[in-house]
């Protein structure tokens, strides 16, 4: 990533120098450089809000409570583990918290999940099934409140940052539900072509 910003930036340089807007170029990387310090400062504060609120909704159980309303789905969908496994239980934390938009505070949820969830697989050197369908999952990125792209809007001054709230919702929707459908129909082509093998070796 570093070769590919270094990349972007000489080339901006040298067609700036070429077409003789070179000063331009220096401006724009001045002031990029400027707002970028800004956001990330106007972050802090409303990452620490959001974050402390999370905070007290764990310590108040509101987080357990809808993680245990999101248990039965979570079992339904990862029906290849016990159902008393502790990773139902943390997977159903994570969303709670991605939901929420909060990817830092639903890190920690996420890796734990996984680790349960390798401890659950058989084949240690393969990801199981319901790995690849929680990494899915997890990358759709299902949201309703997208809290750190509403803190970056916020930091640069936008007028309406809520207006993103709609369009995020059904965006990751759609890629929350696809991401389950393709993991589960890619589940059942591979046990078809898992069963066609062994019966050709049989």
């Amino acid at each position: 990533m570093n070769y590919i910003f270094f990349f972007l930036i000489v080339i901006s340089i040298i067609v700036g120098a070429v077409n003789g807007r070179l000063q331009e170029v220096v401006n724009s990387i001045m002031s990029g450089a400027e707002l970028s310090v800004k956001v990330a400062f106007s972050l802090i504060g409303i990452m620490a809000f959001w974050l402390g609120i999370m905070k007290v909704a764990e310590q108040s159980g509101l987080i357990k409570f809808i993680s245990k309303c999101l248990k039965p789905i979570t079992k339904v969908l990862f029906d290849e583990i016990p159902s008393d496994s502790p990773a139902i239980g943390n997977i159903a934390m994570n969303f709670t918290a991605n939901a929420f938009g909060l990817a830092n505070a639903a890190t920690p949820f996420g890796i734990k999940a996984m680790e349960d969830l390798q401890a659950e697989n058989k084949d240690k050197t393969t990801a199981s099934n319901s790995m690849c369908l929680f990494l899915g999952m997890n990358t759709a990125g299902f949201q309703l409140i997208p809290t750190t792209v509403l803190a970056v809007l916020v930091g640069i001054g936008y007028k309406n940052p809520t207006e993103i709230i709609a369009p995020t919702l059904l965006v990751t929707t759609i890629a929350f539900i696809s991401a389950i459908i393709l993991s589960k129909m890619f589940q059942r082509l591979y046990k078809i072509n898992k069963e066609v093998q062994d019966d050709k070796h049989s």
